[in-house]
């Protein structure tokens, strides 16, 4: 239960200040594709077209975390 209020305060942290959200974005793309590393540019591009909501929404929690100790350092 707690992990989902924390998900869904952070949804909503990133669906209220675009500057975070695009922030969030790029920290998960980062992260993705060094989980990818096999697939070219290109198929990455398309991998990331079709599963970006998905890794978006399971993700805005790290992100979140990830965002804010980036602002203490």
């Amino acid at each position: 239960m707690e992990r989902d209020n924390m998900m869904h305060g952070a949804r909503t942290a990133l669906n209220t200040n675009s500057d975070t959200r695009a922030w969030a974005e790029e920290y998960l793309k980062d992260k993705t594709r060094n989980e990818m590393p096999e697939l070219s540019g290109e198929e990455f591009e398309k991998h990331w077209k079709y599963h970006k909501p998905d890794i978006m929404h399971a993700g805005a929690a790290e992100a979140m975390q990830a965002y804010k100790e980036r602002s203490r350092d």
